[in-house]
């Protein structure tokens, strides 16, 4: 059996800084055979690095991409600061990139979004292959979508997520509110959209793949309603004020997640979705 080559400190680093900050493995791949490494010998170090078979190179190399766009800048420890707030980073987890972020939302902000959110909710509805909005028995909440800018109180939340993420607020879906009831969950998925599905054309020509994901919690429930990683083993407590940040490439199977039963009380989320590329134009309100 062959052994791996040796891979010198800096060498990893690189790898995993330039991971961590979104590029995807066979951008790592590429840069590597630029630089003058032998491609076997690149396969063999970027596998050991990122812990994974030479062969699952294999099959991030061949899974179907849309052109890549922007990527978000992922929060770290201890903590940022955005416009005059503390947003304190308290778990981060490298593979998938995720960080439990505290303090995101007041309280008051809170409040103020399930308070507009409350008259137009409706059966929460997935994505079908086709591109098509659908009623999924795997998702059992109620929602509604506020398009971009749509309020003061939306805008300011963007924007804030924007400067925490260097990302362009317009590279944002509009912002999801959900409302799960004791025993409503939605079980295991993926946010990133699968190539393999005939309508992945029609999602992604406007603003192109999803790349991460952005879940803020409302409230705390009494029991319950946590997010959970299945492929990590970690399961983030929903905390009131606080969020959950991951991203992904295409076909990443560790960023599988699932919004767990509430057991008592009620849950309330904010989903934002981010995309490669411009999604939608700014509100002019």
């Amino acid at each position: 059996m062959t052994s791996r080559p040796p891979i010198r400190p800096e060498l990893r680093e690189w790898i995993l800084s330039t991971t961590r900050a979104g590029h995807s493995v066979e951008a790592v791949l590429k840069l590597m055979l630029e630089t003058g490494y032998d491609p076997r010998q690149s396969r063999s170090i970027l596998a050991s690095v990122l812990n994974m078979p030479v062969s699952a190179l294999d099959a991030h190399a061949q899974a179907p991409k849309s052109p890549p766009g922007r990527r978000t800048r992922h929060p770290e420890a201890p903590c940022m600061n955005v416009d005059g707030r503390r947003i304190d980073v308290s778990l981060s987890v490298e593979s998938p990139t995720l960080r439990v972020l505290h303090n995101l939302l007041s309280d008051e902000e809170c409040d103020a979004l399930i308070k507009e959110t409350t008259p137009r909710l409706q059966r929460a509805k997935t994505v079908d292959s086709s591109g098509k909005q659908q009623i999924d028995a795997r998702r059992t909440s109620e929602g509604m979508f506020f398009t971009l800018g749509e309020s003061a109180l939306v805008k300011r939340i963007e924007q804030r997520i924007a400067t925490l993420l260097s990302m362009p607020v317009d590279h944002g879906e509009g912002l999801q509110v959900l409302h799960y009831l004791p025993g409503q969950q939605y079980e295991p998925h993926y946010d990133w959209f699968d190539p393999e599905q005939p309508g992945f054309a029609a999602i992604t020509a406007k603003g192109g793949q999803r790349i991460a994901s952005l879940v803020m919690y409302l409230n705390t429930p009494e029991a319950g309603g946590g997010t959970a990683f299945p492929e990590l083993g970690l399961t983030v407590t929903a905390q009131r004020g606080s969020a959950v940040y991951f991203a992904y490439d295409t076909g990443d199977h560790a960023s599988l997640h699932a919004g767990l039963p509430v057991q008592q009380g009620e849950k309330w989320i904010a989903t934002k979705w981010l995309r490669e590329r411009s999604f939608q134009s700014l509100s002019r309100r």
